[in-house]
């Protein structure tokens, strides 16, 4: 099945709604954060429409505020599956098919490793982004301390590494363990505290006042690759300073992509990825007419 949009109108394809994704629409409709700012009239800098491909039923509320506005359609549960480089269409994984001017694959990342049994009671940190967050609960439970608390870093690589500096930076004791454990322990019930601890396998632990999760993730790039993309030595979808992949009129944000061979969300937040990507966009449609004029201006990376 074919949607096809307004043929005056540039029309980009999202494929993705996460935190990227959604960063990326806010910036091109003028919307500067969720839930904050409303669209005003003349704000938004992208003539056209925007259609994202979500593959969940459900969504937050920062998405559903995005899907009120005129210019976006969210299409909930349709998961984009193959990309058509040459005749500009994405179809999703419920067979709808979608014609393009500019596509942006923003499939972000999944965990190498299966989930360690209770992550979710500790914090995460994969991208820039969860900075802001581990932020937050330090300073919640250094005000509870009344010192500087004690926090137990689980990971290796380039992810572990930056989360290591964000917890000194907040005035963190961090102590780093590259040995996986079997779970995650909570705190006391009622407590700011997330989790306090970990076990390992054979039945040692160790204990602090906050757990960081910084495990290696794997970019999501299939999508990418059966549009024949190059990818990068690490898995992701390689793009250039402009994020434009090598494939005329398709770009990559958020942690789905690689810049100078790390993934994009462990060198840019989701804003500055979506107001970098956007200005780019604009330009892109400033330049030509939409879809019966090849794209012009699409920076194949550098290998």
């Amino acid at each position: 099945m074919s949607i096809t949009p307004p043929a005056d109108s540039i029309h980009l394809v999202i494929a993705g709604a996460g935190p990227a994704a959604q960063a990326l629409v806010r910036r091109l409709m003028g919307i500067s954060t969720p839930h904050k700012s409303r669209q005003q009239p003349g704000t938004a800098a992208f003539h056209g429409t925007i259609t994202v491909l979500s593959n969940r039923d459900d969504c937050s509320d920062a998405l559903l505020e995005l899907a009120a506005l005129p210019q976006v359609s969210v299409r909930f549960g349709q998961a984009a599956s193959f990309i058509d480089a040459q005749a500009r269409t994405v179809t999703t994984t419920e067979g709808m098919e979608f014609p393009y001017d500019q596509l942006v694959v923003a499939t972000g990342s999944s965990p190498m490793f299966p989930p360690v049994q209770g992550a979710a009671r500790g914090l995460s940190y994969s991208t820039i982004d969860d900075a802001e967050q581990i932020g937050t609960a330090v300073k919640d439970i250094t005000r509870v301390l009344g010192r500087r608390p004690l926090g137990i870093l689980v990971g290796t690589g380039p992810a572990a590494g930056q989360a290591e500096a964000v917890l000194r930076a907040r005035g963190v004791r961090p102590v780093r363990t590259t040995l996986r454990p079997a779970a995650v322990m909570p705190s006391v019930a009622g407590s700011v505290f997330p989790a306090t601890g970990i076990v390992f396998e054979d039945g040692s632990s160790m204990n602090g006042d906050l757990v960081v999760l910084a495990e290696e993730r794997l970019p999501r790039n299939e999508l990418a690759e059966s549009a024949g993309v190059q990818t990068a030595p690490d898995g992701g979808i390689r793009v250039g300073r402009d994020l434009a992949t090598s494939v005329a009129g398709i770009w990559a944000i958020g942690d789905a992509a690689s810049w100078d061979g790390m993934r994009l969300g462990l060198v840019l937040s989701s804003d500055a990825a979506a107001a970098h990507c956007a200005a780019r966009l604009e330009e892109d449609a400033r330049v030509r007419a939409p879809r019966s004029i090849p794209s012009a201006g699409s920076a194949v990376a550098a290998a």
